[in-house]
């Protein structure tokens, strides 16, 4: 028999990384985006650019990203003995990173153009993910299709903030207070 592993055990497998790794990529989506976000004084008085989208769209397509996210990269994890596995969790994890960090750089420390870089290399460390999950298991390069679509689109939205606020908008406090003390 050439199967390391029969089906049922497969799909066993795939069950129980899903129901570890979704709600923990979930979990981890949900705790970066409370602990800064877009709910400061600084972001409010920040110029939208035209491609901002309502902000109820934001929580609504992460919770649906976050999923298929968990999904793939149980869909890798579950592929025991597949060439290339512990590499591609290996890159999902560093690029895991930089999606998490992308929200405390933008918001936390209000830096525009450090967001820029931060999902700059999200983007990067993505195509590579998807790739060596290519090499695993095609459905899970597959899953991660929308969420390449809206992070190049989050690309986008984060150059038009720092195009329509080049000096970063008031960090630290409100323009209200700014305009007083002129």
């Amino acid at each position: 028999m050439s199967l390391l592993a029969s089906k049922a055990q497969l799909r066993a497998s795939l069950l129980r990384w899903s129901l570890f790794l979704v709600p923990l990529i979930f979990l981890l989506g949900f705790l970066m985006g409370q602990s800064a976000g877009p709910n400061t004084l600084w972001f409010q008085n920040l110029v939208k650019p035209d491609i901002y989208p309502p902000p109820a769209a934001f929580g609504i397509v992460w919770s649906i990203l976050y999923v298929m996210i968990g999904l793939s990269v149980a869909l890798v994890a579950s592929a025991w003995g597949a060439h290339g596995r512990k590499v591609a969790l290996m890159l999902f994890i560093i690029h895991f990173a930089f999606n998490l960090a992308w929200t405390p750089v933008f918001f936390g420390m209000q830096n525009i153009a450090g967001g820029l870089i931060v999902i700059g290399l999200v983007d990067l460390t993505l195509l590579i993910v998807i790739w060596a999950f290519w090499k695993v298991r095609k459905l899970a390069a597959y899953l991660l299709i929308p969420y390449l679509a809206w992070v190049l689109f989050a690309t986008a939205l984060n150059y038009q903030f720092l195009a329509e606020n080049p000096y970063g908008g008031v960090k630290g406090e409100s323009a209200a207070a700014q305009r007083i003390e002129l």
